[in-house]
């Protein structure tokens, strides 16, 4: 099926697909609600940007603890068990959380172990819930599956901030009904699963250690050379692009003489570029010209970073978080989507926990990027990752052209030695 007759919404004929959609709007809604509400909490306890980078920190060391083994089960037990178990744990976790905040006991250290929490069970929620995608729906559709599951996620960033900008309005209450729906969507997510039909478990897992797994998956990646440039330069762009996210609160603060819970319609309006960029690369992501588009969008999105670090004014400002949202969005509206076409389907799961641990690695930086905005200047170091970005982009950009054309070039070499068929 080509991009033309699958379109941007191909997958959603599939209604399985159509509940793990809403079950991953729920789950994503809930963590994107959660960045705001911990780094706004942060920020209130301390007023500096290294305690908002600790809080995120700690997100990161439970993707990087946990990661690689959530990515091993994902492809030797029942998806649906290890997405629900996840998925009550961080419930719990955010139950424990509004209950200290509403008896006033909450403190940076609550923020921080929490995060690890919550970015362990991540590490396990994100690779099964792509490679359960994979289970169903067709060959034909699976970059388009996955870019919509990007959607999303894209959809959520959206809600996330809104619904999150709106219960923290409320006065004393609002971050005690924060964590309150933060959990709810996080058990509704759970209960969706019920409805989806038995994960398909890989034949023979246990006969295999989960960690010789996890080794064999890093190595599967490694010796694939299209792939493995693809995660180099989809870890690169989250490692030095994203946790611009960090930044905004002490941006809006020290730069703008803005209240930090501005940092909602910052992501608000960041959400609705990413989500209508997400929505028109969706066509895309089965073409040819994917990973091209996935270059491009690199590109704009370290162009946009610098553009934003220089924005005089509060409005020009938030015109700027709509390109950064837009190009950023696309770009990971379509890294699912490339990695899955260079991935075989027995090594999804592992291979998907990689990207993951970009997002642990967003959080890992994010610490000594709150360091150096606290010296620096949230401006300096906003422009220095734009232009880090770009550069990563420009490079590795051409790197996947390269391997796309080698890829093409043996095709057609393999095809022109192939033997003629005397009686046809």
């Amino acid at each position: 099926m080509s991009d033309g007759e699958a379109g941007s919404f191909g997958a959603f004929r599939i209604s399985n697909f159509r509940v793990l959609f809403i079950g991953t709007l729920s789950s994503f809604t809930a963590f994107f609600m959660s960045t705001i509400v911990q780094s706004v909490v942060a920020f209130e306890l301390t007023g500096t940007n290294t305690a908002v980078g600790a809080a995120v920190f700690g997100q990161g060391l439970g993707m990087v603890i946990f990661g690689p083994l959530g990515g091993a089960y994902a492809d030797r037990l029942p998806k649906r068990r290890v997405i629900a178990t996840a998925q009550v744990l961080s419930a719990l976790t955010f139950g424990a959380l509004g209950w200290l905040y509403a008896g006033g006991m909450i403190q940076l250290v609550h923020l921080v172990v929490s995060s690890f929490v919550l970015g362990g069970a991540f590490g396990f929620i994100g690779p099964a819930r792509q490679a359960l995608v994979v289970e169903l729906v067709s060959v034909e559709l699976r970059g388009n599956a996955m870019a919509l599951t990007n959607v999303a996620n894209t959809m959520s960033r959206v809600l996330g901030p809104f619904v999150a900008g709106v219960l923290l309005s409320v006065g004393q209450l609002g971050g005690t009904l924060a964590y309150g729906v933060m959990a709810l969507l996080y058990l509704f997510s759970a209960l969706l699963l019920l409805l989806l039909p038995r994960s398909v478990v890989r034949e023979g897992a246990r006969d295999t250690h989960v960690l010789a797994d996890a080794i064999e998956g890093l190595r599967y990646a490694w010796n694939h050379i299209r792939l493995r440039h693809l995660l180099i330069f989809f870890v690169g762009v989250m490692l030095i692009g994203f946790p611009h996210v960090t930044l905004i609160t002490g941006f809006l603060e020290n730069q703008l003489d803005r209240s930090a819970t501005d940092l909602t319609r910052m992501a608000f309006f960041s959400a609705i570029g990413a989500l209508f960029m997400s929505l028109m690369v969706a066509r895309y992501a089965d073409s040819p010209f994917a990973t091209r588009i996935y270059s491009w969008m690199a590109i704009g999105f370290g162009l946009t970073l610098m553009i934003l670090s220089g924005a005089p004014g509060f409005e020009t400002a938030v015109a700027a978080m709509v390109l950064v949202g837009a190009t950023s969005g696309g770009f990971h509206a379509l890294n699912g989507a490339v990695i899955a076409r260079e991935t075989e389907t027995l090594y999804m799961g592992r291979v998907m926990s990689l990207t993951m641990m970009a997002f642990a690695g967003f959080s890992l930086t994010a610490l000594p990027l709150g360091f150096a905005a606290d010296r620096f200047g949230e401006r300096a170091v906003l422009f220095g990752m734009g232009l880090s970005v770009l550069v990563l982009a420009l490079v590795m950009g051409r790197v996947v052209a390269r391997d796309s054309l080698r890829a093409v070039r043996a095709t057609r070499l393999s095809m022109s030695l192939e033997p003629f068929d005397d009686d046809g």
